[in-house]
């Protein structure tokens, strides 16, 4: 049985020889982390830039607009909203457009009639 000084001294090393491989929670990320990440294709755009790209440039086979008011979701195919609205066409205003066509948050209102897109992409 080893003494309690012993004990001690094998718990340092063993932390020694773990500390390399095991990065403490606020050292940096190492770069290859980081290249990684910007080379995943879901970091080439921002939901800024997806909302203002023609549909000719989105590589998505599905796309999906919510309402952020009575929160009913509308699908469809590039390929259909590619030949509906044409490839020119900004994904944004033909997101307003699906939700805007099949809208029931009615009141007369024009500042408050209709649905509210929700751009979140999954």
């Amino acid at each position: 049985m080893p003494t309690p000084k012993q004990m001690e001294k094998l718990a340092a090393e063993a932390i020694r020889r773990r500390a390399p491989s095991a990065a403490a929670p606020d050292a940096p990320l190492p770069a290859e982390y980081w290249e990684s990440v910007l080379k995943d294709p879901r970091a080439d755009a921002t939901g800024a830039q997806l909302r203002q790209r023609r549909l000719s440039e989105i590589q998505r086979h599905v796309l999906r607009i919510s309402c952020r008011r009575c929160e009913r979701t509308v699908e469809i195919q590039t390929a259909d909203a590619v030949r509906l609205y044409g490839g020119n066409a900004v994904w944004k205003d033909v997101a307003q457009r699906l939700l805007d066509n099949t809208c029931q948050q009615r009141t007369g209102r024009h500042e408050e009639d209709g649905c509210w897109p929700g751009f979140d992409m999954t």
